[in-house]
């Protein structure tokens, strides 16, 4: 462990980092729920330690479990809940129409909601959805230096609709990897949004015929450029696992997606959410 004294202490149940956007993003620990953890960006350039206390509590009902499932919920919720059906990854799976919904009260609240397509550059180009709610934290999760809304739609479904139609022509994924080297150029996306627009136009308007014109609603937005706080991005991309060892520390370098960048290593919060940590920095 460092030799340098570590002033502050915090514990408890750990999530995904709150995000604000600003310049930089403004991050902040989130522990139980609460909302008065650390920001984090003040601790850049100096050390910062992660200690797993051995318990993982389900974010969900918070029953100890040994195991993890979609980021912090234990077995029994994660064959149980909405929030954990595959129809989450893959939207244009969704089976609510079928009647077999997890909870159609939760579907109606999060799915029956408008959704945005848009073009995003974390590690390159690629295609995404989102709750219009969760703009722009969305994009700041994924490391996003730019993001671009390029249609609206009603529901959930038609997200993943019109999400599996632009991927056959750019990816829907984002390279972690490259995304934390910080080597990831600028991209023009109204000129890439208006050639992919131009691809899939016919696609589009099949979706329409279906779902009705108004349905899917282009939006005419300007790109948001997002920095994050970073002293130094790694040459090396080492992952740190609180499986493996229950302690992390080194110093903070930089904070991007969800990933605290140290000089030993980088570690993806949002993999652990659920476990019950010290924080010292």
């Amino acid at each position: 462990m460092t030799d340098i004294p570590m002033q502050m202490q915090h514990q408890g149940v750990l999530q995904k980092m709150r995000v604000r956007l600003g310049d930089p993003v403004e991050y902040q620990l989130a522990l139980d729920g609460a909302d008065e953890g650390p920001i984090l960006n003040q601790f850049l350039g100096k050390p910062v330690r992660l200690e797993y206390q051995g318990a993982i509590n389900c974010l969900a009902c918070n029953r100890k479990t040994k195991k993890s499932f979609s980021q912090g919920y234990c077995y029994p919720c994660f064959t149980k809940l909405p929030q954990c059906d595959s129809c989450i990854v893959k939207p244009e799976t969704c089976h609510f129409a079928l009647g077999t919904c997890r909870d159609p009260e939760w579907g109606q609240r999060n799915c029956f909601t408008p959704h945005v397509v848009y073009l995003a550059n974390s590690s390159g180009l690629k295609v995404g959805i989102t709750r219009g709610s969760q703009v722009p934290t969305r994009w700041i999760d994924q490391g996003a230096i730019q993001a671009l809304p390029i249609l609206e739609v009603d529901t959930r479904l038609q997200s993943g609709l019109v999400e599996t139609l632009f991927a056959k022509h750019v990816a829907d994924k984002t390279n972690w990897r490259a995304m934390l080297k910080g080597q990831v150029d600028q991209l023009d996306l109204i000129a890439e949004r208006d050639r992919l627009m131009q691809l899939c136009a016919a696609g589009l308007e099949e979706l329409r015929a279906e779902n009705g014109f108004d349905a899917i609603r282009e939006l005419d937005a300007q790109p948001l450029e997002i920095s994050y706080p970073v002293i130094n991005y790694p040459t090396k991309v080492s992952s740190l696992n609180l499986d493996k060892d229950p302690v992390v520390e080194g110093v903070l370098q930089g904070i991007k997606g969800q990933y605290l960048m140290l000089d030993t290593g980088v570690i993806n919060l949002r993999k652990f959410g659920a476990y019950n940590i010290k924080f010292f920095a």
